[in-house]
């Protein structure tokens, strides 16, 4: 049986849609070989995928030179002769825009995107370049953390250096004001132990005479004996005359 009559329109699913552009894109890649090596043709292929990729099949050494003979069969002569440095700055045009597309489709393809057209041979280079990527991104992390640990760690010995020092500072501080009490307490008891010397000392310095409640005293004492020696002759009166 023949194949079945295959209706021509827009592939709706995206991931048929990316399967069927991969399979025909590399058949009409083939193809153009085919006839430039079979029939000795010069063929210049170019295809644009949906999201702007660049594929393109030159059976020359250079597409531009194709892109040129294609440009002299179909403009004015003086249009098809472009100054040498345009056809430099669209040669680099070309090879810029197609890094970019390429870089692009690797972008999306390490996001998990637009993997439907790859082979297996490119997907196991997928596989192995993002375990690289995350092996390197690892390394990293772990010397950003250690890099913070050690960080940490300085910063924990220097409060415990500024807290030992405040320790110090306190302690000194503590025995100076101890020191300054016994000073304190040693001299208030010598100068209270001298004024206590002093003051039987200097009771005994002003003479009877010259002080006036001593005289008092004095006279009070002779008054007295004067009294004992008159009742002693009162009770002894033979003694007086005899």
């Amino acid at each position: 049986m023949g194949r079945g009559k295959v209706e021509l329109k827009r592939i709706e699913n995206k991931i048929s849609r990316q399967v069927t552009f991969a399979k025909r894109r590399n058949g009409l890649l083939k193809k153009a070989y085919e006839l430039s090596l079979l029939c000795d043709a010069e063929v210049a292929l170019i295809i644009f995928s949906g999201r702007g990729r660049l594929f393109e099949f030159s059976s020359s050494s250079c597409m531009y030179k194709t892109l040129e003979r294609y440009r002299s069969c179909n403009y004015n002569p003086q249009e098809a002769k472009a100054p040498q440095d345009s056809e430099i700055n669209y040669q680099e045009y070309l090879k810029l825009k197609t890094r970019v597309e390429f870089l692009q489709t690797t972008q999306r393809n390490i996001l998990g995107e637009d993997l439907g057209p790859l082979s297996m041979k490119e997907l196991e280079q997928l596989e192995n370049q993002i375990e690289i990527s995350l092996k390197h991104i690892r390394s990293r992390k772990n010397q950003v953390l250690l890099d913070q640990l050690f960080d940490l760690k300085n910063k924990e010995q220097e409060l415990q250096d500024l807290n030992k020092d405040l320790r110090k500072k306190c302690q000194l501080q503590e025995t100076s004001g101890d020191n300054a009490l016994h000073i304190s307490w040693e001299e208030g008891g010598h100068s209270g132990a001298s004024g206590n010397a002093m003051e039987p000392y200097q009771g005994f310095l002003p003479h009877p005479e010259n002080d006036s409640s001593l005289q008092i005293g004095y006279h009070q004492q002779a008054y007295m004996d004067q009294l004992n020696n008159e009742d002693m002759a009162a009770h002894h009166p033979g003694n007086e005359h005899g």
